[in-house]
């Protein structure tokens, strides 16, 4: 037998290191490995080069490649950009260890503290493509060789952290567990922020930091740091892990990638049957354990005596003196066994680190979002289902929180750190595996990498708010001056407010949150509560709940309704423009008309007359022509008359008129087109501007010109907007050019005007290039007729 060449002490160790199955074992290796090649961990600069260049052994350098690959990426500048930064991580979950891993590429010094002595946890994540490859490259499959060799994309919380943890060790990170982090110690003379630690590993040198990272998970929330809370239909999840014994007829049994009842109804309805137990979904993942994941329905767990007493308030039903826990135990097992099929023998629970059965009940309706910075993992975005929103969301907040990192090491204004910041999270809790950018292999810590559509100037430096003295402070962005500013924005921040805490409504916007008819009853009950009864309202009958919300804004506000409640109730129907165009309809007094200047007076031929209708008394709520209803959006405005459009027709060829291409016909009572030849010189639509701008919908699009002294103005609605936009020109002819030009408006040189077949056949070829004598030569503006209602 050959003589086998000896084995290298730090080859051993290193085996021993990668193949650690606990913290503790980890840890112990990896010390054991620095003191055999004598290197200091505490030197971060030059750790991992030094630890590189004395560890020559094949399964290290396939480790390296992966790492120095990482490392190579333009956005860690060499690991320069953070080398002056010291950066404190609380909790060593996959996340907190995700973030300090990105912090020491960035070149920062970085201490990791965690609670626990161990890492216990069974419970299985999904994994995204793009956490698989993320995580690959890291070295993942080097450091665990039954990285994602299932079906399905999945691995325990123990596993994946115990890979971090090891990546994070070779970069240099410090991680201190069984370690109690207590709070923050403000700066004092020469001395930095500090943390309390309980126990101190460090009682004669504190570790100052500039970076606080938390990554506590979402039961923890450190001072100064706001949280917002959804709380959604009851949802009560139960998780269960069994034993694993990897035996041949535990491999045969298929995974569960996830089913919910509404797609597999005869499998629930069989569980119900045959069981007793009621659920919405199961999940079930075979790693170092068989995981199963549930959404228990109340009554089912009542019925089967898992929840002993009913109750209203979540946290008072799942109360550990309301739970019996042997009847959980058992509501598990004969989930679990029922959906194998029975197939998984033996089945036999796990233990947690308390060293009991693992099965657990919680209800995950609440989910807290904090909005300040320095969060990553549940801290920032608690998950929801346990399908990979968790850790790929958390992965995502890591690297989001490094780029943060990244920019305050570059000198980057810190206002302007945290705006970005800011601006980025607000695509987080909207992101998953569809909407992230497909080539997850060019991910990195630049948001544009990963995010599709990202601005990172979302959010102003103005907007950013310190974290002390919240309710004080004051909101930069609702201020509005004159001629600045945003009114839609500042009205709906107005509606949220005058909303908030009303059952069954959150405003966040101008069409879907209204769609019930609670927001609208709700805002008026605010200011009145007397006339409305909130208790009464029924979300599912929405049509009525707008009836009655116009039925009192018409009689005690004498706001008349735009359109009708069941346009307003249809999720299809509804438009931002018409809530809008409600909430700046209130009454206002009626500016005497101002007649023009220049003879633009009346001008009559044969019978036809442009003097304005007999003051009349009308309604605005009927129409003048048919005497039906009108609603605000179905009607159009002429000399003080309302119509429906369709009514406001030319009584000698039963077209249906324009307006500003009318007039009245007094003896006939009706209206009729304008015939151009008969007036001199321009007829001008006065349209006033102000900082609550008149509102055109989109089918009464025209042009209306105003001339004020020697300026001209330009008020033209747009078509995907509905803020109006002031187009200035020093002298009218050329504006009028403009209009011409660009098929705004036609420009008719006397005779009877454009006949249909003209108008049909008009092109931008056709407009005469006018100068200062040709527009005197016009007679009449009329809007193009191709343009008109687009």
């Amino acid at each position: 037998m050959a003589n086998q060449e000896p084995i290298d002490p730090s080859h051993a160790l290193f085996d021993l290191f990668v193949t650690a199955e606990s913290c503790r074992d980890v840890q112990k290796h990896f010390s054991a490995l620095c003191e055999q090649l004598q290197v200091d961990p505490k030197d971060f600069r030059v750790f991992y080069s030094k630890l590189k260049e004395r560890l020559n052994y094949w399964k290290a350098k396939d480790l390296w490649v992966k790492i120095d690959k990482r490392a190579s990426h333009k956005d860690y500048q060499q690991r320069k950009a953070c080398a002056e930064n010291k950066c404190l991580v609380l909790g060593a979950g996959p996340c907190g260890l995700r973030a300090a891993v990105e912090l020491a590429l960035l070149g920062a010094q970085v201490l990791v503290v965690e609670k626990r002595a161990s890492f216990s946890r069974n419970n299985v994540l999904h994994l995204w493509p793009y956490t698989v490859c993320d995580l690959r490259g890291l070295g993942a499959k080097k450091l665990y060789g039954r990285f994602c060799t299932g079906t399905l994309d999945h691995i325990s919380i123990r596993q994946l952290q115990l890979i971090l943890l090891k990546v994070a060790l070779v970069l240099g990170v410090e991680v201190l567990t069984a370690v109690e982090f207590q709070g923050l110690e403000e700066p004092s003379g020469d001395k930095g922020w500090t943390a309390k630690l309980h126990p101190n590993p460090h009682p004669t040198l504190a570790f100052e930091f500039d970076v606080f990272i938390s990554a506590g998970g979402g039961s923890f929330i450190p001072d100064g740091f706001k949280h917002k809370e959804l709380r959604a239909t009851l949802a009560i999840g139960i998780t269960a892990n069994f034993t694993n014994r990897h035996t041949v007829a535990e491999a045969h049994v298929e995974e569960i990638a996830g089913v919910a009842g509404i797609y597999n109804q005869k499998f629930f309805h069989d569980l119900l049957t045959q069981t007793g137990i009621d659920l919405e979904n199961i999940v079930y993942y075979k790693d170092e354990t068989h995981y199963f994941v549930m959404t228990a329905k109340k009554k089912s767990l009542l019925k089967k005596g898992v929840i002993m007493q009913d109750y209203s308030d979540a946290e008072q039903l799942l109360a550990r003196e309301n739970v019996d826990h042997d009847a959980l135990w058992r509501y598990a097992y004969e989930a679990a066994n029922f959906s194998t099929n029975r197939q998984l023998p033996d089945l036999e629970f796990a233990t947690n680190p308390a060293g009991r059965r693992d099965v657990a009940m919680f209800d995950f309706t609440c989910m807290h979002r904090k909005l300040l910075m320095g969060l990553v993992g549940d801290s920032l975005v608690e998950p929801f289902w346990p399908q990979g929103t968790g850790i790929a969301r958390g992965f995502l907040a890591a690297f989001d929180t490094a780029w943060m990192v990244r920019s305050w090491g570059l000198g980057v204004p810190y206002l302007q750190v945290l705006a970005e910041r800011e601006s980025i999270y607000q695509l987080l809790s909207q992101t998953n595996a569809g909407n992230t950018k497909n080539d997850c292999t060019s991910y990195s810590i630049r948001p544009s990498t990963r995010y599709p559509h990202v601005n990172l100037s979302a959010i102003q430096v103005h907007q950013v708010r310190l974290d002390k003295g919240l309710s004080q402070c004051i909101d930069q962005s609702s201020v509005f001056t004159s001629g600045e500013g945003h009114p839609s924005t500042d009205l709906l921040r107005w509606c949220q407010k005058n909303t908030a805490g009303y059952a069954g409504v959150e405003v966040k916007d101008f069409t879907l949150s209204w769609t019930s008819g609670l927001a609208l009853c709700a805002l008026i009950h605010h200011f009145r509560p007397q006339l409305i009864d909130m208790s009464s309202l029924n979300e599912s009958n929405a049509v009525h709940n707008h009836q009655l919300a116009m039925d009192i804004l018409e009689r005690e506000l004498s706001i008349s309704p735009v359109v009708a409640a069941s346009a307003m109730a249809s999720k299809k129907k509804i438009k931002h423009f018409s809530l809008t165009f409600s909430f700046l309809c209130f009454p206002q007094p009626a500016a005497p008309p101002v007649a023009p200047e220049g003879n633009l007076g009346s001008v009559v031929k044969g019978d036809i007359e442009t003097n304005a209708a007999p003051a009349l008394g009308s309604s605005s709520e009927d129409c003048y022509s048919c005497g039906q209803r009108l609603y605000l959006l179905a009607r159009v405005n002429a000399m003080g008359k309302f119509f429906h459009r369709d009514c406001f027709t030319c009584h000698k060829c039963g077209h249906q008129l324009r307006l500003g291409g009318y007039t009245f016909h007094q003896t006939t009572g009706g209206w009729a087109t304008i015939d151009p030849s008969h007036i001199a010189g321009f007829r001008v639509f006065v349209f006033v501007a102000s900082e609550r701008s008149q509102l055109i919908h989109r089918e009464q699009f025209w042009t209306s010109v105003g001339i004020v002294g020697s300026n001209a103005f330009l008020m033209a609605q747009g078509r995907e907007t509905n803020a109006a936009q002031l187009l200035y020109f020093p002298h009218y002819p050329l504006l009028l050019f403009f209009l011409c030009r660009f098929g705004l408006v036609q420009a008719c040189a006397g005779g009877d005007g454009p006949t249909d077949e003209e108008n049909s056949t008009y092109s931008d070829e056709d407009v005469p290039s006018l100068s200062d004598e040709d527009h005197s030569q016009l007679s009449v503006l009329t809007p193009h007729p191709g343009r008109v209602g687009e």
